[in-house]
Formats: structure tokens, sequence, C-alpha cells
């Protein structure tokens, strides 16, 4: 079988490159259909993959002497910044030498140079951030959660059109439930953007539309696609990662406030890390930028190598169902 080609940019993200060049031996040692290009400082990266047995056909290291900052304007650094492992890496997906590229480092970066090196599939208006997001169902897509904050009706019905397609082949839940954010089930809530695109969802015969949903109902996974713009979507998205976060806190300073409660939390401790373990957004890998001509996964700033491991690990599945020319399909029959 054809492998699977990862531009992995090692300099990216607050615990590079240590973490990425620990995912990148850890998802090659998962899968043998996968082969890492870590891009970075080579000597640097060369020193961190000795502490490592590898099979060295999977893992290949790609120099590039500068690196973006996290804090550093997206536009600006991908101009000035061209031999950057970002950069570079994406210039690999562009010229066909990668299949994917992973990268935990800015995110503004990474959004401006998936649409300006990498490109859009033709007829993606814009392409949308789309984090999988943990539901007691499983799991949910969100799209668009960080890219683009002014959208329009058509973006959200291409969106709603694309989560369906990764949904249902990456994921292999059939013919998904899609939802709208808002403020309420009944058609006449909404906003200006969520009243003029709901009958457009609505006339779609392509995917299975469900109409509105709350917030309140999507942890307990009343659709599995979920659209809206930007600003929603990073705000439902943050707030579900600090909750998360809290609530695992508040329960491990419950479960060690008495002795008593100290033998209980004995007894619950290994169904307890396995139900935690499914909240964990780094068992989910990245998050796609869905409608670009090769496949773009942004991880979290502080990803640890697990969520890099499958964050590589997703690219694979991606490639094998062959979303992107799905997508491709979808849009061109709708223009």
């Amino acid at each position: 079988m054809e492998k699977t080609i990862v531009a992995l940019d090692a300099m990216g993200g607050d615990n590079a490159p240590s973490q990425m060049v620990k995912g990148a031996v850890d998802a090659a040692g998962k899968n043998a259909n996968v082969k890492v290009k870590l891009v970075g400082v080579q000597d640097i990266l060369e020193k961190e993959l000795s502490q490592y047995e590898y099979n060295r056909e999977q893992i290949e290291v790609v120099h590039a002497s500068e690196v973006i900052e996290t804090g550093e304007p997206p536009v600006e650094a991908i101009r000035k910044k061209k031999d950057s492992s970002l950069v570079v890496a994406m210039n690999m997906v562009k010229e066909g030498e990668a299949d994917a590229f992973v990268s935990a480092g800015n995110s503004g970066a990474i959004l401006v140079g998936g649409q300006i090196i990498v490109g859009r599939i033709k007829g993606v208006e814009r392409p949308p951030m789309a984090p999988l997001i943990p539901t007691a169902n499983g799991v949910t897509l969100l799209l668009d959660a960080g890219a683009n904050v002014d959208a329009k009706p058509t973006n959200l019905v291409q969106w709603a059109r694309m989560g369906s397609i990764y949904m249902e082949n990456v994921i292999g839940i059939k013919n998904p439930k899609v939802a709208i954010v808002n403020i309420g089930a009944e058609e006449e809530k909404g906003n200006a953007l969520v009243k003029e695109t709901m009958p457009m969802l609505k006339q779609l015969t392509d995917i299975n539309f469900i109409g509105s949903i709350e917030a309140r109902d999507i942890p307990s996974g009343g659709a599995d696609v979920i659209v809206a713009d930007a600003f929603v979507g990073n705000v439902i998205l943050k707030l579900y990662e600090g909750l998360g976060m809290t609530l695992i806190k508040k329960i491990k300073a419950g479960l060690m406030s008495s002795f008593r409660s100290k033998i209980g939390a004995l007894l619950i401790k290994p169904a307890l890390k396995e139900t935690m373990k499914s909240f964990s957004a780094e068992e989910y890998g990245g998050a796609p930028l869905l409608g670009c001509k090769g496949l773009v996964v942004k991880s979290h700033g502080n990803s640890t190598y697990k969520e890099i491991s499958n964050s590589i690990l997703q690219c694979i599945t991606f490639k094998e169902q062959k979303i992107n020319e799905k997508i491709k399909e979808n849009i061109s029959g709708e223009e």
C-alpha cells in the first residue's frame, strides 16, 4: 500500500521539538503506511531522534533554518520567513512532496498559509477549522472553530456538506446529523446569519439536516456535524475545553478530600481514567482545515506527543478515504 507522507512542522508549538519528534516516532511505530518528514533545524532534530529506535525509512529530516514564533503576525511571518519550518512544510504539500501538513505552531500563520501556500479546492469559498469534540455518543465535528469569524450563509452551507463527507468517511457515521448552532429550536430565533442560512440548509438533499441545536445539547451528542461562524464555534470550543479541565480538577480534589474518598478513588480509578481519556483533546488528533488542496491539520499549541501522533495517523484515513476528492466532487456539483 502506498505510504501517506506527512510534513510535520517540528519547530512549531510550546513543546517543540521534543514532543513533535516523539509523536512522529510513535506514529511511525503504530502504522507502517506512514512516512513523516520532520521539518526544522537539522542538527536539533537529529539530536532528538538519536534518543529513539525507529524505522529509518519512515522518518526523514528536512532542514529549515527559521522558526515562526507563536506571537508573530501571520502574513508578515509567512512573507519574510520563507525558510521557516512552517512554510517549508506547507510548500512540500503544495509541490506534491507530502500528502499532509501537521503543526502545533502559530494558528494564524497556519490558517493564512493553508489558503495562500497550499491553496483552496476550486469552488471552496473559505476553508473552516474543523475539530472533533467529545460527546456522550462519541464525537461531533464542529466547524468553523477559528478560521472565519465573519461568515456568509453560503460558507455555512459548504461547511455542512464538507462536514458530512468527513464524518461519514473518516469517522464512519452513516448519514450524519447536521445542525446549525442557535439560541433556540424555533425557526424564528437566531441572528441574521442563522435565519438566512436555515432555509438554504433545509433545501439540501445530500445532507441530513435536522435544524437548530442549542449549546447545551452539544455535549449529549444532539448532532454529528455542527455549523457556526468561527466566533461562535471558537467560543464553544474554548468553553468546552475550559469546563472539561475545571471538572477534572474538581473531581480529583473531591476524591482526595478525605480518607474515605481516597479509598473510593482507588476502586474507581481504572473506570474513571478511561472515562476521562474520552474527553481528552489529544485522543482525537488535530483540527483539519477542510477544503484546502492538501490536508492541513492544526494541533493544540501545547500538544504532547500523543496528540501529534494521532494528528499524523488521522492523515492516513483522510488520504485513504479520498476526502479531498469527495469534497471536489461535491463542491463542483454545486456550481
